[in-house]
């Protein structure tokens, strides 16, 4: 597609749309595609960043200091167009910044930086939010990327399996009855162990959403076969997604989450809120690699 933004190393090639600094296309050293085909019937997301708040609010308002402030699903970075900042053969990077059109609807001034860096066969992707203004300014932050189900590595949409670092055995969150909400109630693990074997059954209810998650790696694909290993260090919460019978799994590490069925306090009380004092910066980094047998 014109206009999006090429890097590559030996290992990978990967195509970044400076709309929403959206990663488009991660292609193995062979040309495979390991993300989403963005078929239209299910969804044309590729990776969108969730910025500045992660989820919904109810309503699709938030409020702050006794005024109330419109905010769509995720937030707005993933709609607005990023600068181009530095592009080198290996690395690009991006760059969001307050102006009067998000100050509208978040009146705080933020830079947000997204870095793309390959090294053999690792994507390594930073988001950098910093606060340039003079008050405290609450955030939140997400990863949303669609990686390909099946994987072009060869095994059935069956094979396939999220393998978790560590054992995950606590109580999943999910959707609520209100839109986009998340449920007081908790819902039984479908993790054995360490392995999740997804079905698109599993989603018609929406995401499956871990706030008690020990692990920060997990490994997507066949098991003994080329997988990918997703390492997520700075962010606690995880949720997978898809479109019941879509050709992706969204692997979606979280600092923070959507506000909770009948939330109606102060953005300060919304879980997974992060405080970022004058001057002060914040990283993400997420870390894709290609994992040979």
């Amino acid at each position: 597609m014109e206009g999006l933004v090429s890097i590559g190393s030996d290992g990978l090639t990967a195509s970044i749309n400076p709309m929403g600094a959206e990663l488009w296309s991660l292609k193995d050293a062979q040309g495979r595609e390991l993300m989403t085909d963005a078929d239209p019937r299910w969804w044309t997301g590729h990776a969108p960043l969730l910025f500045p708040f992660v989820g919904r609010s109810r309503g699709d308002v938030y409020r702050l200091d006794g005024r109330d402030y419109s905010m769509p699903q995720h937030g707005f970075a993933r709609r607005m167009a990023f600068t181009q900042v530095e592009h080198l053969p290996e690395s690009a990077t991006f760059r969001l910044e307050a102006d009067a059109e998000t100050r509208a609807v978040y009146p705080f001034d933020f830079r947000l930086d997204m870095q793309f860096a390959l090294a053999g066969g690792t994507v390594m992707m930073t988001a950098m939010v910093t606060n340039r203004g003079d008050g405290h300014m609450p955030f939140s932050f997400g990863y949303h990327p669609a990686f390909a189900w099946p994987l072009p590595f060869g095994g059935s949409v069956e094979e396939h399996r999220v393998e978790f670092e560590q054992p995950e055995p606590a109580a999943l969150r999910k959707v609520g009855d209100e839109p986009g909400l998340i449920a007081r109630e908790t819902a039984p693990s479908p993790v054995e162990g360490r392995m999740l074997t997804p079905t698109y059954a599993m989603f018609e209810g929406d995401a499956l959403i871990w706030d008690d998650l020990k692990s920060r790696s997990l490994h997507w694909g066949v098991p003994g076969r080329t997988r990918l290993r997703i390492d997520f260090p700075d962010t606690p919460w995880l949720g997978l997604w898809q479109k019941p019978g879509a050709h992706y799994l969204c692997v979606e590490p979280w600092a923070g989450m959507a506000d909770l069925v009948g939330f109606d306090g102060d953005v300060w009380d919304k879980q997974g809120i992060m405080r970022l004092l004058p001057g002060e910066e914040r990283r993400f980094r997420m870390d894709v690699t290609v994992v040979d047998v």
